[in-house]
């Protein structure tokens, strides 16, 4: 019985068409992204000509707002998206990775669904219904509760000094690190969950103690990708509006304290936009909103640097 031979086992050079097609569909969908984010750029450049031609940069540095004066400068909002981001970051992040940790190691299976269902529920939540009810309930605890602790105990550092007013960078930091939860804690689970079963058991072979192989087994294998998870939890930080809008007190100025009502720009934008009854003022929303786009892309390449840096550490420390 004779054996097909090599070549009769190649595919036509027609069949390879399909390939071909779905190799150029695939780089064509992944250019369009690219395409699409220069063509927001440009139109917001477009939008604020008039105002990149009056204010120049000084615009990032100035932190005079009057539409009466017609006097516009960006860095109190640039200010107030960070500082909020940031602090936003700080909560979400750990409590985000303690939860993903504990639904993927440590929680009995019948109550790893229900979890994960309610995060998943969370994460479906309106912005505006998260605002209304930091307005009616979240903001008056706050008040009354954890900002005297927190001005009782640690009023000696600048932070958690000056009147408390409810309404306040702070406020706007807890409102965004529980939007941000459901996304870093499901991202962060899904990540833990593809760590390989044979990390885990080669350091119980070698005596490790359950907490010393979910520190050093799972979350230092997983480091890269809750870095992503975080850096995701970053950008929906970054451009979240109504909610942030409602609790921040939108004031446009720049206080060390973390009590004063502040402003971000992606807030003034949605606040003011239908205010603009001059071509500067309106010019100056659109530089705002590139300024927002600017913030986002620099924020992620920061990240994408500091990431080679983890990962390029961790394999040193690894040879």
């Amino acid at each position: 019985m004779s054996t097909p031979s090599s070549t009769s086992i190649l595919p036509a050079p027609g069949s390879r068409f399909p390939n071909i097609a779905f190799k150029w569909a695939a780089g064509l969908a992944a250019a369009m992204i690219i395409v699409l984010i220069i063509l927001v750029g440009w139109e917001l450049y477009a939008g604020s000509r008039l105002s990149l031609s009056k204010f120049g940069a000084g615009f990032l540095w100035s932190s005079e707002w009057d539409p009466v004066a017609e006097k516009y400068g960006a860095l109190p909002f640039i200010f107030g998206t960070l500082v909020s981001s940031l602090l936003a970051l700080l909560i979400a992040v750990p409590l985000g990775v303690a939860t993903a940790l504990f639904l993927t190691e440590l929680a009995p299976m019948r109550m790893r669904q229900p979890i994960t269902m309610a995060i998943e529920m969370l994460a479906a939540v309106p912005s505006v219904i998260f605002g209304l009810w930091g307005i009616f309930v979240l903001i008056p605890w706050l008040r009354d509760h954890l900002f005297v602790w927190l001005k009782h105990t640690l009023g000696f550092l600048p932070l958690f000094q000056g009147p408390i007013y409810g309404v306040s960078m702070l406020a706007a930091g807890v409102i965004i690190a529980i939007m941000i939860l459901p996304i870093v804690t499901s991202i962060s689970r899904e990540i833990l969950r593809s760590v390989p079963n044979l990390q885990r058991e080669a350091a119980y072979a070698l005596g490790a103690t359950r907490w010393e192989v979910l520190r050093i087994a799972v979350l230092s294998y997983a480091r890269r990708g809750l870095f992503g998870a975080a850096i995701l939890g970053l950008g929906r930080a970054l451009g979240e509006t109504m909610a942030v809008t409602m609790v921040i007190g939108n004031r446009p100025q720049i206080s060390a304290s973390l009590f004063a009502p502040g402003y971000t720009l992606a807030s003034v934008i949605a606040n003011e936009f239908t205010e603009a009854t001059t071509d500067l003022y309106l010019s100056s929303l659109f530089e705002l909103g590139l300024v927002l786009l600017a913030v986002t892309i620099l924020v992620n390449i920061a990240a994408q640097i500091m990431l080679k840096g983890i990962t390029g550490s961790v394999s040193s420390k690894v040879a």
